[in-house]
């Protein structure tokens, strides 16, 4: 019901999001039960902030889809949004490890689609990256919105 309600608008604020994306974590939780830890840092400041809608929905889904399934184990998310200066960052991190030699980032619907929400928003003023963070052992997806001067007003 909430993608189907979001799909009229540009941008939703980040709390509306993550509000989605706990809803779907939940229902993952039944699924993996202890094989699917949780962690979140969200920063107060940018609950407020816009961004496109789904975009976060779509990389905590890759991350138990591609990560968090294929491991014995299970493994944990990492959801970080903080204010960085003049953008909002947004991280997702999980449990896993991207193949770089199989990976084609134009290959994946859910990849592309997160690419084309922010380069039709914001143009060259965002930013996407994925890749293996070698400290934990993890694959990290990074954006960066800016964050405009009404925002910041708020």
């Amino acid at each position: 019901r909430s993608s189907m309600q979001v799909e009229k608008v540009e941008t939703v604020s980040f709390s509306e999001e993550i509000s989605i994306v706990k809803d779907y974590l939940a229902l993952e939780q039944i699924r993996f039960e202890e094989r699917l830890c949780v962690d979140m840092q969200i920063d107060p400041n940018t609950l407020y902030l816009p961004i496109p809608p789904m975009m976060l929905q779509t990389l905590v889904e890759n991350a138990i889809k591609h990560g968090i399934s294929k491991e014995i184990n299970g493994g944990k998310i990492f959801i970080t949004s903080q204010c960085n200066g003049t953008v909002h960052e947004i991280i997702v991190e999980n449990t896993g490890k991207l193949n770089e030699n199989q990976f084609n980032i134009n290959k994946g619907f859910g990849i592309k689609s997160v690419q084309d929400q922010l380069q039709l928003l914001y143009r060259s003023g965002a930013s996407f990256s994925i890749q293996n963070n070698s400290e934990k052992g993890n694959v990290k997806c990074s954006i960066t919105i800016p964050i405009t001067t009404e925002q910041n007003q708020s």
